[in-house]
């Protein structure tokens, strides 16, 4: 029997991890798991909000059709890990202009108006929200531009970056989805943070972005309802709006679930349907109110377990590149879960954030598992 040198050894390991299927061997079976757990949470926790109280004829619609989107997002969530993230690089200035084009059409009468905002296009029973799409689009061309950049970034690159990021928050504001427009801004700031930004200039971008926020509360741009959203923050006691009265019942709901929840489609505050927007917004509250603090507590594991496993990925990269689509995936994610949860809580404004992976809806859902197929991506990578 032949004797292997060590030498040898290494070296058929380095062309096993070069072959076209070997970054499948370094897949992260942990960052799955997380996101199938959230997802199944989220099929659960909407089927008991929207099924309705008769259990002879429980309504399947939305679960039906959150399954579908689970299984279209996973689809392309494979898709984007497989196709070798640097090509990105070469299509981001596409991919980023299709969809400031999508962010103008809908704005136009070819987008439906939902809830006071402008932000969909409808394809016969489905809807497509292009603002979700757009987030993926941004932190791709904020990421191809900033890695090409090693060192501290002067002046005229940094204002470069901010605006690809405020083009597509600007169409998103005047939809109006004030929502969305923050989670672009939040993406662009951690990005160009990891991307070596100056702390003069992070003064200066925040005291203009301070500013705009300012002359936008001031204006006529936000609808009514946006208004007493913030006023309801501000004032939690003056229970003079529907933000208010939806803010109560949330938290009544999470109060009601105590340490181990009033059991699965047994929460009083979902069965009599006093929460607003329950399956969208405030699907925290189903699983609060349902499972109580253990369900919460599991919830919120599996999301920290999600935002580790990217932040390990972002520092396993191979490249500036992919170091930094990690990190726009990890602010993407971060914000909604913190702002989605927290105004169930009344700790932030409500602001209308999906839950991501479990509130229902398509968009939200596919985009958020695309760009954790672009971390899967970024991770399998890492030696080749």
């Amino acid at each position: 029997m032949a004797v292997i040198s060590l030498e040898e050894r290494r070296s058929r390991e380095l062309d096993s991890r070069n072959s076209q299927y070997a970054p499948w061997m370094h897949i992260d079976v942990l960052l799955i798991l997380a996101t199938a757990g959230l997802a199944a949470i989220g099929v659960g926790a909407i089927y008991s909000t929207t099924r309705g109280r008769d259990p002879e004829s429980f309504d399947t619609f939305f679960l039906e059709r959150q399954s579908l989107f689970a299984v279209a997002g996973a689809l392309l969530m494979v898709f984007a890990a497989w196709v070798p993230y640097r090509e990105l690089a070469k299509f981001a200035v596409a991919i980023y202009g299709v969809g400031i084009l999508s962010l103008i059409v809908v704005l136009g009468p070819l987008g439906e108006e939902v809830n006071g905002a402008r932000s969909w296009f409808r394809f016969g029973d489905f809807q497509l929200q292009p603002s979700e799409f757009q987030k993926l689009a941004v932190i791709v061309a904020v990421a191809a531009f900033l890695s090409r950049y090693e060192d501290h970034m002067t002046a005229p690159p940094v204002f470069f970056a901010v605006g690809i990021v405020a083009w597509p928050g600007l169409l998103v504001l005047l939809q109006p989805d004030v929502g969305t427009a923050l989670i672009y801004v939040f993406i662009g700031f951690v990005l160009l943070l990891i991307g070596g930004i100056r702390f003069r200039q992070v003064i200066g971008i925040a005291l203009i972005a301070t500013t705009l926020v300012v002359l936008m509360i001031n204006s006529n741009m936000l609808a009514d309802y946006q208004t007493n959203r913030l006023r309801t923050f501000v004032d939690p006691t003056s229970g003079i709006t529907e933000a208010g009265f939806q803010q109560r019942q949330a938290q009544i709901a999470i109060g009601n679930g105590g340490v181990h929840g009033a059991g699965y489609g047994e929460g009083s505050q979902t069965l009599s349907g006093l929460v607003p927007q329950q399956h969208t917004d405030f699907i925290f509250t189903v699983i609060g109110e349902e499972f109580g603090f253990v369900g919460s507590a599991v919830t919120l594991g599996l999301y920290a377990i999600l935002l580790l496993r990217i932040l390990q990925a972002a520092r396993l990269a191979r490249d500036r590149f992919g170091a930094l689509i990690c990190s726009g995936v990890f602010a993407m994610i971060l914000f909604q879960m913190f702002e989605a949860v927290g105004m169930t809580l009344g700790i932030t404004p409500i602001t209308g954030i999906p839950l991501p992976l479990v509130s229902y809806g398509g968009s939200s859902a596919i985009a958020t598992l695309i760009g954790l197929g672009l971390v899967l991506n970024v991770r399998m990578r890492r030696f080749v």
